[in-house]
C-alpha cells in the first residue's frame, strides 16, 4: 500500500523566556523553587488558513512550551489553539446571488417505464454563516405511478486533499431535513423548511494549498424500488462574517457562552468586518474533538491532548425563537 503526502509549514518561531537559547552558550541557569511567570506575546503572520481537523489531513495551530533539563527529561506541556480566517462574504460577488437547479428522470427501464420524476430546488442567496438557518424551497413532482419513499435536503461538506501526485476527496452530510412519502401522480412543495448551519470553518480554506473545503446543499429524492435516486444539488458559501442584509434580518445575534473546552478564551471578540457588523461568538466544531498528540510526544508529554477547533458563530437561530414565543 502507497501512502501519498502533502504538507505546509505557516510559521515556526522560538520564544526563549528564561535563559539560553538553542545553540547559545554560557553557564545554565538554575532558578530557585518557586514559582515563576514570564508574558511573552508573539504577532501571527496575515492570510493564515483556519484551524482544521479532517480524517485525512489537518491545519493546526499549536505552542509547546519546554523546560530544558540537562542530563534529565525535558518537562514538556503542549496545546493547541484556533485560527479562523475572517471571510467576509460582504466582499464574495456570488454571495447575494438566488440560485436554482432541476432534474428530472424517468423510472423503470425498456418496456416497463413509467412517468417522470422531477425537482425543482430554490435557495434566495448563496452566502451564510455558522449559525444562520437557511430557507429551503422547491417542489417534487412525482408523475409515475410509484411510490416516493423520501425527499431529503442535506448539508454536504466535500474536503480534497491534495499530495504531490495524488488527489483525495471525502464528504460528510452534516445536517438533514427530511420530507414523507410522495404517491405517484402527487407533488410535495418545499415552502421554506429551515436547516440549521452548524459551527463550520469558512469555504476554501483559503491561504492553504494541500486541503480545500466546498460545501453543498443536495435535494435528494429516494423513489422506492430499483431506481437511482434523483438528485439536485446547489454550492453553497459559508463565511466567517455575515452579509449586511443577513445582520438587518435577523438584527444583532443573541450571546452565548463559551464552549466547555476553554480553546476560546484568547480569541478575540471581534473580526474585522464592516463598521456595522455585530461580534460574533464563537462554538466548537461541529466535526467533533481530535487527539492533537504526534509521534514527537512521549510519557513525558502533559496538556489538554483533547482538542476541537472553536468557528465564529452567531446565534440568530435562539433570537429566532425567543422572537417567536413572544
Amino acid at each position: 500500500m502507497r501512502t501519498f503526502t502533502g504538507n505546509e509549514s505557516y510559521f515556526e518561531h522560538v520564544v526563549v523566556i528564561v535563559g539560553k537559547g538553542p545553540g547559545q552558550s554560557g553557564d545554565d541557569m538554575v532558578l530557585p523553587a518557586g514559582q515563576y511567570v514570564y508574558p511573552f506575546n508573539y504577532q501571527l503572520p496575515a492570510g493564515l488558513p483556519s484551524s482544521f481537523e479532517g480524517d485525512h489531513g489537518r491545519v493546526r495551530y499549536s505552542f509547546v512550551g519546554v523546560i530544558d533539563r540537562p542530563w534529565k527529561f525535558d518537562h514538556t506541556c503542549k496545546g493547541a489553539f484556533t485560527v479562523v480566517d475572517p471571510l467576509n462574504l460582504n466582499m464574495e460577488p456570488t454571495a447575494m446571488q438566488p440560485a436554482e437547479g432541476r432534474n428530472s428522470k424517468t423510472l423503470g427501464c425498456l418496456c416497463c417505464t413509467t412517468g417522470p420524476i422531477s425537482a425543482v430546488f430554490r435557495l434566495g442567496r448563496l452566502g451564510y454563516v455558522p449559525g444562520e438557518s437557511i430557507g429551503l424551497y422547491g417542489e417534487v413532482n412525482n408523475g409515475s405511478d410509484r411510490l416516493i419513499t423520501s425527499s431529503y435536503i442535506e448539508l454536504i461538506m466535500t474536503v480534497n486533499y491534495h499530495a504531490r501526485t495524488r488527489s483525495k476527496s471525502v464528504t460528510k452530510s452534516l445536517a438533514r431535513v427530511q420530507h414523507g412519502s410522495i404517491d405517484g401522480g402527487d407533488t410535495d412543495v418545499w415552502n421554506g423548511d429551515l436547516l440549521h448551519i452548524p459551527p463550520l470553518p469558512p469555504s476554501g480554506l483559503r491561504g492553504c494549498r494541500i486541503i480545500d473545503i466546498q460545501y453543498t446543499l443536495s435535494l435528494t429524492v429516494d423513489p422506492s424500488g430499483p431506481s437511482m435516486d434523483l438528485v439536485v444539488p446547489i454550492n453553497i458559501l459559508i463565511g466567517s462574517i455575515p452579509l449586511q442584509a443577513a445582520v438587518a434580518q435577523y438584527g444583532p445575534p443573541a450571546p452565548m457562552g463559551p464552549p466547555s473546552d476553554g480553546n476560546i478564551q484568547n480569541l478575540p471578540s471581534t473580526v474585522p468586518s464592516a463598521p456595522s457588523m455585530p461580534p460574533p461568538s464563537y462554538a466548537e466544531s461541529a466535526l467533533g474533538k481530535v487527539d492533537i498528540r504526534t509521534e514527537n510526544d512521549n510519557e513525558h508529554t502533559r496538556g489538554n491532548m483533547e482538542f476541537a477547533p472553536v468557528y465564529t458563530y452567531y446565534n440568530w437561530n435562539r433570537q429566532t425563537q425567543d422572537n417567536t414565543r413572544t
